[in-house]
């Protein structure tokens, strides 16, 4: 009896020795869903249905993009919460989840630090501060003088309260001690549409998402909000060559998953994913609009999130700012 104790505990202790290569070897055993919080044909979810076919093909298993959108990406954020942390549910998201929205949202439905294991920052894009053709403002020393002259006055066009464009618009007047107008619309498209009608003045709108309108001539850059020079933007100097310091601001699109997922699968789920973005193909359609691949570690990722979110904070509450 005692012989077939010790034999059964060998036994049990060798199965859980090898679980979290069981979990790996298995992984991917069912469909995945890759959910983004936001509608279709947005920046988060062509990143999405970009990596979603090199996933079938890398890890013979369907992944399914499944678009779950309200409340500024927080619904669909949750959902993910609240999924199996198993593989088979994935977060694909914009920065607004993870460090804007649980500073402008009361009762979000997760804790955006505690609740997500984080796989990778996929891509990141700069803003860049365009204005029409037909502005008289040529620099960003021009928009700077102008609102020093005419608080309040300037009317700048964002996608939405909260949004990435309307908080760098934000950081800008604090950095600058300015101030201008905030114009929110809902979405980028009618931002940009009446940007380019003459309807409002400026706007920080993500490089991917004007270049074809600064390269057409209908919209002048100013400056972009990366720590270089955009590679698709060489001419366009930083804010920091333009003398505004530390407005160095990414919009990004990162990976997340249930908390609890099983290490093995992670660094499974991170290896596919990062190959999958750049595989040339993809790579490719991203950085000809103006977005960089990243593929950070989950440790650097987690990193840049707490930073991330602490930093937003501080421009949220100084300037007072509401989902409203």
């Amino acid at each position: 009896m005692r012989k077939l104790l010790f034999t059964l505990s060998i036994a049990l202790s060798l199965g859980v020795a090898s679980l979290p290569t069981a979990h790996a070897d298995t992984w991917p055993d069912k469909p995945v869903t890759l959910l983004v919080p936001f509608p279709p044909g947005g920046s988060t979810d062509t990143v999405a249905r970009a990596i979603a076919p090199k996933l079938n093909e890398a890890l013979h298993q369907t992944f399914i993009v499944d678009n779950k959108a309200g409340a500024t990406g927080t619904i669909g954020a949750a959902l993910v919460k609240r999924a199996a942390p198993d593989g088979s549910t994935f977060l694909v998201t914009s920065l607004g989840p993870l460090v804007i929205a649980p500073h402008l949202i009361k009762n979000v439905q997760y804790d955006a630090l505690k609740d997500f294991d984080l796989i990778t920052i996929a891509v990141q894009a700069p803003n860049v501060l365009v204005v029409p053709a037909a502005s008289p403002h040529r620099s960003v020393a021009d928009v700077i003088a102008f609102e020093k002259a005419n608080p309040g006055k300037m009317t700048f066009a964002s996608s939405g309260n909260g949004s990435s464009d309307h908080l760098t618009a934000e950081l800008f007047w604090q950095l600058t001690g300015t101030s201008g107008s905030h114009i929110p619309y809902k979405g980028g498209a009618p931002a940009i549409s009446d940007l380019l009608g003459g309807q409002v003045e400026a706007s920080f709108q993500n490089v991917n998402a004007v270049l074809q309108h600064i390269k057409a001539g209908k919209l002048r850059a100013l400056a972009v909000t990366g720590d270089k020079r955009s590679a698709v933007l060489p001419e366009v100097p930083t804010f920091d060559e333009a003398g505004v310091r530390n407005l160095a601001v990414y919009s990004w699109q990162g990976i997340a998953a249930p908390k609890g997922l099983p290490a093995d699968v992670r660094a499974k789920a991170h290896a596919a994913i990062v190959a999958a973005l750049n595989d040339p193909q993809v790579r490719q359609q991203f950085v000809s609009v103006g977005m960089e691949i990243v593929g950070n570690t989950p440790a650097q990722f987690t990193a840049f999130q707490q930073k991330e979110f602490a930093r937003w904070k501080t421009v949220i509450d100084t300037g007072k700012i509401t989902a409203d």
